[in-house]
């Protein structure tokens, strides 16, 4: 599917989705939400890993407060509950692993769409802004869930109500982030990891993020009787058998994905 607001890609089990409105540093407007949501689903039914990332010098600016007309006269929950909702969703409900790869600013809402990801590769000269207090709201697009069990609720408190800067090193070392790679490397960087997941055993891949999501409200005893659940079903997968055939062996695995 042809999409306005984006891009797309696929390729040796990697699925692409490039944010394409430059002009105004990615912004979310209405159309690209619902074709982002659209591509997320369309792509994750083929896919064995999504890429996120931006075209130009910004990941995602956030909310387009051009888009509409005037700013303070959009339903805000509305198009929290309609719109963002369901792409936030998209990318948590994925089958498949989901990188961000945010190659530059990722502001307001555009922040939290990358922490809504599964893994955040980021560019040194990339930074994260939870400048909703600068236009005196709160945080949202799941910032307010995310921030908190990232980095711990002190920073995240910190970083709402400063709305400062933060950098993506910054973010690395503080765990908002899986890594803040220097710009030269950053697209061969995402690229080796995306393709790592895309040969790896897929099932395992969605188990670990279902166990370790439940993990965040599980007494031990109901994660541990989870995690005998997910085991099994990663047991009986061709990926299994194929992942202990090739130790014994002492070669590479060739996992298929299930």
């Amino acid at each position: 599917m042809q999409y306005d607001t984006l891009t797309t890609d696929e390729a040796d089990g990697i699925g692409l989705i490039t944010l394409n409105r430059p002009e105004v540093m990615n912004a979310l407007n209405k159309q690209m939400r619902a074709e982002l949501t659209h591509a997320l689903k369309d792509i994750s039914a083929r896919a064995r890993v999504i890429v996120l990332t931006g075209a130009g010098r910004a990941f995602c600016s956030g909310q387009d407060l051009g888009d509409g007309g005037n700013a303070a006269q959009i339903d805000l929950e509305r198009t929290l509950r309609e719109e963002y909702e369901p792409m936030l969703r998209a990318i948590y409900d994925a089958p498949v692993p989901v990188i961000a790869a945010v190659n530059g600013t990722a502001a307001g809402a555009g922040a939290n769409l990358a922490l809504a990801a599964d893994v955040v590769i980021a560019t040194k000269s990339a930074s994260f802004i939870q400048a909703f207090t600068r236009i005196g709201l709160i945080p949202d697009a799941g910032g307010t869930w995310f921030l908190p069990r990232q980095i711990g609720f002190a920073r995240a408190m910190g970083a709402m109500l400063f709305a400062d800067k933060v950098s993506a090193e910054q973010a690395a070392s503080w765990g908002m982030i899986w890594d803040a790679v220097a710009d030269e490397a950053f697209e061969a960087s995402w690229r080796a990891r995306a393709a790592a997941l895309a040969s790896g055993p897929t099932v395992a891949y969605a188990n670990i993020r279902k166990a370790l999501r439940q993990s965040l409200a599980n007494p031990l005893d109901a994660q541990l009787a989870l995690e005998a659940q997910l085991q099994a079903e990663a047991g009986k997968t061709r990926d299994f058998q194929e992942g202990v055939l090739a130790f014994l062996e002492k070669r590479p695995p060739n996992f298929e994905g299930r």
